[in-house]
């Protein structure tokens, strides 16, 4: 069976205690500070990236690596990881009310994404000025910065609707069916 792993980073240096647990709107109390969760998309263009020598290559990861290292000493990296490139991905749709799917990415684009990183940051700006430093910038990289969402409100409203749902008192039912499939 695939199995599939969903991962919080912390900072080493976090002390568990100092931050505030109830994500009020989205914000988080990080050693007396108010931070928000930004995700970074980082876009790379495929042929650039193959065409570079292998120490090209590892010198870029050298550097991001660092720069890595860097962002989690000072409390900003909350987490990241690089995904498959995008001929491996599966795209998921419904048509005709049953799912069906497609091999390779939705859309084809020159810019492929390459990874996820999680930057928690006092506000866009800051988040700007930290991934404007980013060394996979000099090697073409592109930088998508999204604020995190907030599902807290989102989630409650759904708990009260899914719990009057199971005491039977809507008559719309809703089916979910979790299946994990064999690797």
């Amino acid at each position: 069976m695939a199995q599939y792993l969903v991962a919080i980073y912390l900072p080493d240096d976090l002390d568990p205690s100092s931050v505030d647990k109830s994500m009020e709107h989205g914000i988080d109390v990080l050693k007396g500070r108010r931070t928000m969760k930004y995700i970074c998309l980082g876009y790379y263009d495929k042929s650039k990236h193959d065409a570079m020598t292998e120490a090209e290559k590892q010198a870029m990861f050298d550097a991001c690596f660092t720069y890595d290292d860097h962002l989690r000493a000072n409390g900003h990296w909350v987490g990241g990881e690089p995904i498959q490139p995008a001929e491996t991905a599966l795209t998921l749709y419904l048509k005709n009310g049953k799912v069906a799917t497609t091999d390779g990415p939705y859309a084809e684009t020159k810019e492929q994404l390459g990874g996820i990183l999680i930057l928690e940051a006092r506000d866009m700006n800051h988040a700007h000025q930290l991934i404007s430093q980013h060394p996979a910038l000099k090697y073409g990289a592109i930088f998508e910065i999204r604020p995190a969402g907030d599902l807290n409100e989102m989630l409650k409203a759904s708990e009260q609707r899914r719990q009057k749902t199971a005491r039977g008192s809507s008559p719309d039912r809703i089916q979910v069916n979790f299946v994990t499939s064999p690797a």
